[in-house]
């Protein structure tokens, strides 16, 4: 999945496409329809002989994929924008490392073959019926999207199960607190449009890289921690954020944090947003989409230093 990040690729990002039900003809899968799908042509795990190991069936109405089981060579699947609610015949297919089920009609993460594709290292559930994680396991995964789901709560996100994941992608959900998430290794992180309110949890991930929080309903940034030693681009834009001491919590990162998008909230219109930021954070090189000036940056050093000349003439 490529960085969400405003002002370089976030305005091009383009959602998964939703289904469109209409009046297609529902169907099983056959094996002609397999055949047409399988390309790749790669050795077997032993090296003794050849198999296919991609196969396509996107679009294809299909509400089962039994017949898809025997295909035990298979590495690179994508299923999407079917009628799917069943993914338990991949369980056979050990050999996955790619997975892409996007706009189906899974329900749950419970039942689901996940344990048994031991090998897996990338999954995409954007656009299903998931309500929580529970039931999802993924000790390989590196990457796990599930954009445009129905997910109130992250639980059960931990190193143990988890311990090689370093891209979560759950934007479009109903998450109302960033809790729960807790990935020591996690390097992206992508929340944008859920209903958060809180940053909590947040001392967990310390080699966490990019934050995107955009379009959410937060007023404040507390919750940020001095444990985030990595962290470089921050996305809040579209929030509540009313003033400037709504960007107090910056100061935890002040030493790493590079990029700073803000825009679109209150306080852009009523302060010198960009000066307040850089007087938290004197290492920004970008805010918004725009390069920090040379003038805001000499604005920002003689504020801090009247401030530090006030505390010190004060009785």
């Amino acid at each position: 999945m490529s960085d969400a990040e405003d002002g370089f690729l976030s305005d091009v990002e383009t959602e998964p496409q939703q289904k469109v039900e209409g009046d297609e003809e529902l169907c099983q899968l056959t094996q002609e329809v397999i055949g047409q799908g399988l390309s790749l042509l790669c050795r077997t795990g032993n090296g003794l002989g050849h198999a296919y190991v991609k196969l396509d069936l996107k679009d294809k109405a299909l509400v089962d994929i039994d017949a898809v089981s025997s295909y035990i060579h298979i590495r690179f699947l994508d299923v999407s924008s079917n009628h799917l609610t069943d993914l338990s015949p991949l369980a056979s297919l050990t050999q996955l490392l790619w997975l892409k089920v996007d706009n189906n009609s899974v329900g749950s993460f419970k039942g689901q073959p996940f344990a048994q594709l031991t090998f897996l290292q990338w999954l995409s559930m954007a656009v299903n019926q998931l309500t929580d994680l529970d039931g999802l396991v993924g000790p390989a995964l590196e990457t796990l999207i599930l954009t445009g789901n129905s997910i109130k709560k992250v639980s059960g996100l931990h190193s143990g199960c988890f311990a090689n994941l370093v891209v979560l992608e759950l934007r479009g959900n109903q998450l109302e607190t960033t809790d729960g998430i807790n990935l020591p290794n996690l390097q992206k992180l992508y929340l944008a449009q859920n209903a958060i309110t809180r940053l909590e949890g947040l001392e967990k991930l310390e080699n966490l890289i990019t934050l995107h929080l955009r379009e959410n309903q937060l007023n404040s940034l507390d919750g940020l921690s001095s444990n985030m030693k990595c962290l470089q681009y921050l996305n809040v834009r579209g929030n509540s954020l009313s003033d400037e001491s709504a960007l107090q919590a910056l100061v935890c990162v002040s030493t790493t944090l590079r990029t700073l998008v803000v825009s679109e909230n209150p306080l852009v219109e009523t302060t010198e947003y960009r000066v307040s930021a850089l007087m938290l954070v004197p290492q920004l090189e970008r805010i918004d989409k725009g390069p920090i000036f040379p003038v805001e940056r000499t604005e920002a050093q003689l504020r801090v230093k009247e401030l530090k000349e006030e505390e010190i003439t004060e009785p």
